[in-house]
């Protein structure tokens, strides 16, 4: 990669007043066995070579973006030129600004599941395949990298809960079904429900999620309500983000997002990951005709946070949705 992705702390904040020339970078995410699901997925990080800057450090491969390239198209270059590998299947994804002494980078980083040949570190000194969500076997690994380990082990599918419509039971049984059957991001919405029976549904969902292996449960917009329950975290509405002043204290923290303000927003805020829509009509706000799939793809394009696509959605367009840079689907009706 001819541009590390490391960075000291404090150095994207830098990079905001720093008025160097931005280099574009395009960085793969290669992806095997059977990604979406935590327990089998791993990634490819690849170590840089002596002679070059941060030599020995692990990084994930990519390169330097030419004149007259887009950053796809350096990308496939790069995958082949350090590699050997000719890549079928690439979804963009993250994209994240880092300032270092000799220089300002833009790395566009890119998911990609599926290629041709046999991978070779013809420019690295190795490269190495680690499980998503395990602790990293290689080191040092470039610290910039902390934040896209982490948007790894974010599952493809947030499943937003609709007990108002369903009913409580109904929705309870509806998520016992979908654990069982490897869900493992769960937002309590149901706003309107009466405190009392909104808490009561929170907690037995959260003991149905508890034996689950890396479930993770947000409370919309309830910090209280999360802590009494003993969930993992939170989920901002679009109101609530411009309300507080820091990120909320739990392990895991979204936020809903309408436009490139919200996204922002999210953004400095530091939250895991945040949710963009309505993409396309639908029941919850009949008045929103939707942003479509092209607006979709411009507002994310240069999000550091990774971005689930969220409004008139089905499972079955999930890749639909990761080619135009969604990390993956948040569904509150189709997802069982």
């Amino acid at each position: 990669m001819s541009e590390p992705g490391g960075v000291a702390p404090g150095a994207e904040a830098a990079a905001a007043t720093d008025r160097r020339q931005l280099t574009e970078v395009a960085a793969a995410v290669l992806l095997r066995g059977h990604f979406g699901e935590l327990a089998a997925a791993e990634f490819l990080l690849a170590q840089r070579p002596p002679g070059k800057v941060y030599a020995g450090y692990w990084e994930f491969p990519g390169g330097k973006v030419e004149p007259g390239e887009t950053a796809q198209q350096a990308l496939r270059r790069e995958l082949q030129e350090e590699l050997g590998i000719t890549v079928d299947r690439v979804w963009p994804w993250i994209c994240r600004e880092f300032t270092y002494p000799h220089a300002r980078v833009r790395l566009r980083f890119f998911r990609v599941s599926s290629w041709r040949g046999e991978i070779v570190p013809i420019e690295h000194s190795g490269f190495a395949w680690l499980k998503v969500g395990d602790a990293p076997g290689v080191a040092p690994i470039l610290p910039a990298n902390g934040p896209i380990l982490r948007a790894l082990e974010l599952p493809p599918l947030y499943a937003v809960s609709n007990a108002e419509e369903n009913g409580p039971a109904a929705e309870l049984a509806r998520f016992e079904k979908a654990l069982a059957q490897g869900l493992r991001l769960l937002q309590v919405r149901d706003k309107t429900l009466p405190a009392a029976q909104r808490e009561r549904f929170a907690g037995q969902l959260m003991a149905l999620a508890r034996p689950c292996r890396q479930a993770c449960v947000l409370i919309n917009d309830d910090p209280q309500l999360a802590r009494r329950v003993a969930a993992q975290g939170v989920h901002l509405s679009s109101t609530r983000l411009w309300q507080v002043d820091r990120r909320p204290d739990f392990d895991c923290v979204a936020a809903s997002c309408h436009n490139a303000a919200d996204l922002a927003r999210a953004a400095q805020l530091g939250v895991d990951f945040a949710v963009l829509g309505p993409v396309l009509p639908t029941p919850t706000h009949p008045e929103a005709a939707g942003i479509g799939w092209a607006a979709f793809s411009h507002l994310v394009e240069r999000s550091p946070l990774p971005v689930y696509a969220l409004g008139g959605l089905q499972p079955g367009m999930l890749e639909l949705a990761r080619g135009h840079g969604s990390h993956g689907v948040a569904l509150m009706r189709g997802w069982r």
